[in-house]
């Protein structure tokens, strides 16, 4: 409404032909001014003062140095910021490659420099594959604490002024993109340090067998070295009732819950043979025991129970003498000459043959390993002890009775270095089969 009054006024004006000269007096110009509703129009109205052109143009030409100021200043900021984006990129274009060229058939390559302190640097790898790894994570923890220091820079610096949206959304994103290659590449060289560690587990798991595959060749050699025709081929004699004559098997049994063992004897000691072998067991030292002592039949004691045997072989003629034994039940079974003279049962029976002791020939044991009675000892010749973790079948017993194959134990077989004697025992070449076929 003031707006319209103010336009009839100025219509009045120029209608009445009043004419308001100015101080240029090449022209005129018509001031049109706005007054109250309820005014007089002929009351002279105090003129509006005009604001000075000069002070616009101050105002703009302050606020366009002002603007100025502000863009210059962002320019040196991203500058500044894609710099340093550029060296990040550098640098992690280097820390990318180096994993690639650390190795080169199994040996490491170094492809970096090293100061004169001893110290690595951002280009170089250590020697060793693990500090290899150790010293990238590192690089890689400390490009993003840079990364996340520059972040917080930039938005100390955003919060001041007033920065473009699109370059702050870049910078954004091209820092979010690295920080994803940063874990990435942090991610795959922990899967290559396990890679490498499980590497090596496997070489040296490698390399301990074919040790153990050399020990074993080796161990083969000697007994190929053996004095005797082959590593079986000798047999143990205890010509005297001491308790200082005896053999030693190096090899200790398994937990078992059967057995079969079986050996040559030959003997005519009276009275009885004594003890052809005893295996002793810490806490108990008759854990199997084969005796003829004194006037009594040969017994079997295991587990300290014992069961007597219906054999004989007392006349000084060589007899081959096997005896099996289950848990179940506690069955045994006695052979002699390949012919089975006897069975029983409830022997021990669900008693596991311990393991961990000593096997003697020759001497029944009151602790593991000693205390022997001269009064039991074995007095005779033994060959082709054996012993397995299993009942024998009854033909496997005849055939190795009658010459017509020979079975070694799988537990304890009959070989020269795996028998010690002790106390002037000997071992002496034999042939048994031969000797045998020869009728001695």
């Amino acid at each position: 409404m003031f707006a319209f009054l103010a336009a009839i006024l100025c219509f009045s004006a120029l209608g009445s032909g009043r004419v308001v000269h100015g101080q240029n007096a090449k022209g005129s110009r018509f001031i049109c001014t706005a007054i109250p509703v309820d005014a007089d129009p002929s009351c002279p109205i105090p003129a509006v003062p005009l604001q000075s052109s000069s002070v616009q143009e101050e105002d703009l030409k302050n606020t366009v140095i002002q603007l100025r100021e502000t863009i210059l200043h962002q320019k040196e900021t991203i500058v500044d910021q894609v710099g340093t984006i550029k060296e990040l990129t550098s640098k992690l274009s280097r820390c990318e490659s180096a994993p690639g060229e650390s190795f080169l058939g199994g040996k490491y390559r170094n492809k970096g420099s090293w100061r004169k302190d001893g110290t690595n640097t951002m280009g170089d790898l250590p020697r060793d594959p693990s500090e290899t790894i150790d010293h990238l994570g590192k690089t890689m923890q400390n490009l993003r604490s840079r990364l996340e220091n520059l972040e917080q820079h930039m938005r100390a610096n955003l919060s001041g002024i007033s920065f473009p949206n699109e370059l702050r959304d870049l910078l954004q994103r091209r820092l979010g993109v690295l920080e994803n290659q940063l874990l990435k590449k942090v991610t795959e060289l922990e899967e290559e340090k396990t890679q490498l560690y499980n590497e090596t587990a496997a070489h040296r798991h490698r390399t301990e067998s074919t040790l153990s595959s050399l020990l074993e060749r080796i161990t083969e050699l000697e007994k190929g070295s053996s004095p005797f025709k082959s590593p079986e081929g000798f047999k143990v004699t205890l010509p005297l009732r001491t308790n200082y004559l005896y053999g030693r098997v190096k090899k200790s049994l398994p937990e078992m819950y059967a057995f079969t063992v079986c050996m040559w004897l030959k003997s005519s000691a009276n009275p009885g043979i004594g003890t052809p072998f005893s295996y002793g067991v810490p806490g108990q030292a008759n854990e199997i025991v084969l005796i003829e002592w004194g006037n009594n039949p040969i017994e079997l004691l295991i587990n300290d129970k014992v069961a007597q045997l219906p054999l004989s072989v007392r006349d000084g003629q060589w007899h081959h003498i096997c005896i099996t034994w289950t848990t179940r039940d506690g069955l045994w079974e006695a052979y002699q000459d390949g012919e089975k003279l006897g069975s029983g049962e409830n022997l021990a029976p669900w008693h596991p043959i311990k393991p961990g002791g000593v096997i003697i020939l020759g001497q029944e044991q009151d602790t593991v390993g000693g205390r022997f009675d001269a009064t039991q000892a074995f007095v005779g010749e033994i060959t082709h002890f054996n012993m397995w973790d299993r009942v024998l079948r009854p033909i496997d017993i005849m055939n190795m009775a009658n010459c017509s194959s020979y079975m070694p134990g799988n537990i304890v077989p009959w070989v020269d270095d795996n028998v010690e004697i002790f106390g002037g025992a000997t071992k002496v070449a034999l042939e048994i089969c031969e000797d045998q076929l020869l009728g001695s």
